[in-house]
């Protein structure tokens, strides 16, 4: 339907023109074949269109008269454009254009170059050349000083940029096509130029004045009752309302555009089978033109053969019948199939609403449940963290660090599975902060001493010396591959080795690249599971060992690494071991130093004592009973005196009446939220340092933590050492330098 109205716009003015022009090509019976052929083609009737406009032509020819000729070659362009037979279309628009420059009529030169602009602005191949007819149009209307016709060239040229999404060249042809318009009462033009600039701010980004533009659109089609102006509006405002995430006006306005379109699709589908029908009407009519010029010929010679004339007419009849019958059986048979048709698009609308109704509730469960999860987890580890340092309890040391670690692969395997399902829903995104390699290595091979000493296996860490300078980029999904593949390492070797190298392999004025490697010789890998084991839950059996796993863990490295732009290798022996290698390219920072990573993984390998936090206050806002008590024993632990609230408002009121060092802050409590109770506080206080401890996913709430004037994370569970590397990291740069 593109650019439809301005085509109709062109047609009716060479119309007109024809009355202004025909004095010197007068002609009564020419004129009338011209009229019917017209009023054929304005009702959808092709084939008599066709029928009349051929007549014309060939009449017209017998009288020498080129003007009538001209009009005849337009109409059948016109008749084929709307077949979609482009190629009989510009074949007639040419032979039009070839007897307008013969005439050297103006009016007609500009009919027919909007024709031709037309027939080709709507191939992709041809877009160009569609343009230039355009600009041809318009070169000529400016000398004519035709200002009226310069509208419609100008609207389709910036028209057909808009399709081809080249809104910086659309621009100008918009601004040109409104001044053209002036104050002329035409809402159905008015309303596509609306439509066209609303699609022009939704594609620059510009959604507010987009939005302005569709809702005036709307004003006009709903005013006047203009169908397909109203059809076309309605679906670019639910696609910019989609965008915006305003899902229930986008739904309103997407069922006002199917009303709509639901109008215009009878009437479309009616014509396209037409169209189709009259496409084999075409091919027997010009059968049955060639068949009547061939007896013409032999008129004279067969007039006393009318018994053979009988017969023929009797078989052209029967063929004719059976022609017919083939015909009806067909357009029947289309008929069903345009039924079935609709019906599944109807069908597959439904199931991808139903799709993605379905892929925001899994996202909004697995928020939920990360949060429902990690609360207790927090309790279980936290509780049993105190407990390891109990002296009195030395007798229990092997179950409780055998409990620790089941919670801790309890919150890992929660953590793989939330992780996996962010990176399906593409919301994971690239950090760039700096990190200190060599103690980032470290501290990853401190969290598996455990899991070490349970298999008797032992780790060679191998830092390339020449890494002399921090590297910048996201330290977190670093941790998350390397620790997934020295998981994956340590749980398939038993009393043997793993080693975890580094080395630099380019080094640029700005940028390094930095290999990695993780072997081990283990049971290694067979050659026919060293693809599948990249695949989601997929799992690698050994007869010698019985461990399972989720099967997150590779397929979460792999697509980590997409995220860095490069990819996993692996080289394995069965029996012999296995190398997982990969590369990564870091900018440069600052010369190398220990550096602290915030949110819950590796820190710098400081050393705090048991009176680090002796004179220091800590308010603990937890509407979480064994949250509160827990975080309160492990601070008391370092001498931290502590006072408890459940909700932010009681906090607000203890903060006024009392002077705290540090207050740990829960985002998700009764009565308001801990960023709400965050920026009340920040209207009396601006220094005291607020730190929220959630479980929630951190990439949910990093945003709204900074901007209530929160100046630090946890993420429970988390490691002590962790937790209180951020907690003096706030309270005070002087215990973090003794």
């Amino acid at each position: 339907m593109k650019k439809n109205y301005f085509f109709l716009f062109i047609f009716l003015m060479a119309f007109a023109n024809h009355y202004s022009q025909q004095s010197a090509y007068k002609d009564l019976h020419l004129d009338s074949l011209y009229e019917i052929t017209s009023g054929h083609l304005s009702k959808y009737e092709f084939k008599e269109s066709i029928e009349v406009a051929m007549q014309l032509l060939q009449e017209s020819k017998n009288k020498g008269n080129d003007y009538y000729q001209y009009h005849s070659m337009n109409i059948l362009g016109n008749n084929y454009a709307n077949l979609k037979d482009t190629l009989h279309a510009r074949q007639h628009y040419k032979t039009a254009l070839e007897i307008a420059l013969k005439l050297d009529s103006d009016t007609l030169l500009l009919t027919s170059y909007n024709n031709l602009g037309n027939v080709y602005s709507e191939d992709s191949n041809t877009t160009q050349v569609g343009i230039d007819y355009y600009n041809q149009t318009i070169e000529l209307a400016t000398k004519m000083n035709y200002e009226s016709e310069l509208l419609a060239p100008t609207a389709n040229i910036a028209w057909t940029y808009l399709d081809n999404q080249l809104y910086d060249k659309a621009l100008p042809y918009l601004k040109s096509s409104w001044k053209l318009l002036g104050n002329r009462d035409e809402d159905l033009i008015r309303s596509q130029l609306l439509t066209l600039m609303g699609r022009y701010h939704m594609g620059v980004n510009e959604p507010e004045k987009a939005k302005v533009h569709f809702e005036q659109a709307i004003q006009k089609v709903e005013k006047d009752t203009l169908i397909l102006e109203a059809s076309l509006v309605y679906k670019e405002y639910a696609a910019l309302l989609f965008k915006e995430k305003n899902f229930e006006e986008a739904f309103l306005a997407l069922e006002k555009y199917n009303h709509f379109n639901s109008q215009i699709f009878e009437k479309e589908k009616l014509r396209q089978i037409q169209a189709v029908n009259v496409k084999f009407d075409v091919i027997q009519y010009q059968k049955d033109l060639e068949i009547a010029k061939n007896e013409q010929l032999y008129k004279d010679e067969l007039i006393e053969k009318s018994q053979l004339k009988t017969l023929i007419a009797i078989i052209s009849s029967i063929v004719l019948a059976i022609f017919l019958f083939i015909l009806f059986k067909i357009s029947q048979s289309r008929r069903k199939l345009n039924k079935d048709l609709l019906e599944k698009n109807k069908e597959l609308l439904q199931a991808k609403e139903e799709a993605e109704r379905l892929s925001i509730l899994k996202t909004q469960f697995f928020s939920t449940i990360s949060h429902e999860l990690r609360t207790p987890l927090y309790g279980v580890i936290g509780l049993t963290s105190i407990l390891m340092e109990d002296k009195s309890l030395v007798k229990h040391e092997s179950d409780l660090k055998s409990l620790k670690f089941s919670a801790d692969y309890l919150l890992a395997l929660i953590n793989d599975v939330l992780q996996m399902n962010k990176m399906e829903s593409n919301l994971l995104k690239l950090e760039k902060l700096s990190f200190n390699l060599k103690d980032h290595l470290e501290s990853i091979v401190k969290s598996f001493e455990f899991t070490r000493l349970q298999n008797k296996n032992t780790i060679h860490l191998d830092v390339d010396s020449k890494i002399t300078y921090n590297l910048i980029g996201d330290p977190v999904r670093l941790s998350q591959i390397l620790m997934n593949l020295v998981g994956n390492a340590m749980k398939f070797t038993e009393r043997g080795n793993i080693w975890i190298t580094s080395k630099l392999l380019e080094d640029a004025d700005a940028t390094v690249k930095i290999y990695f490697e993780i072997k081990d010789d283990g049971f290694g890998i067979p050659n026919n599971k060293q693809q599948i084991i990249f695949e989601e839950f997929s799992q690698l059996k050994s007869e010698n060992y019985n461990y399972q796993g989720t099967g997150l863990g590779l397929p979460i490295v792999k697509k980590l690494l997409n995220l860095f732009k490069s990819e996993i290798h692996l080289e394995s022996i069965e029996g012999e071991g296995s190398v997982f290698s990969f590369e990564i390219e870091f900018k440069k920072g600052g010369l190398s130093k220990s550096e602290n990573i915030i949110e819950g993984t590796m820190g710098s390998n400081l050393v705090f004592s048991e009176t680090d936090g002796q004179g220091k206050h800590i308010l603990i806002v937890d509407d979480n009973r064994i949250n509160q008590v827990v975080t309160q024993r492990i601070l008391e632990q370092k001498s931290f005196s502590c006072d408890l609230s459940d909700n932010g408002l009681d906090s607000i009121e203890k903060i006024k009446n009392k002077e705290y060092d540090l207050v740990l802050m829960d985002l998700n409590m009764p009565g308001i939220s801990g960023l709400e109770a965050t920026r009340q506080i920040r209207k009396f206080n601006k220094t005291l340092p607020v730190i929220a401890l959630t479980a929630v996913e951190i990439e949910e709430v990093r945003k709204e933590i900074k901007e209530a004037g929160m100046n630090d994370i946890i993420v429970k569970p988390y490691d002590n050492a962790t937790f209180f590397q951020v907690i003096y990291r706030n309270i005070s740069t002087e215990i973090i330098a003794n």
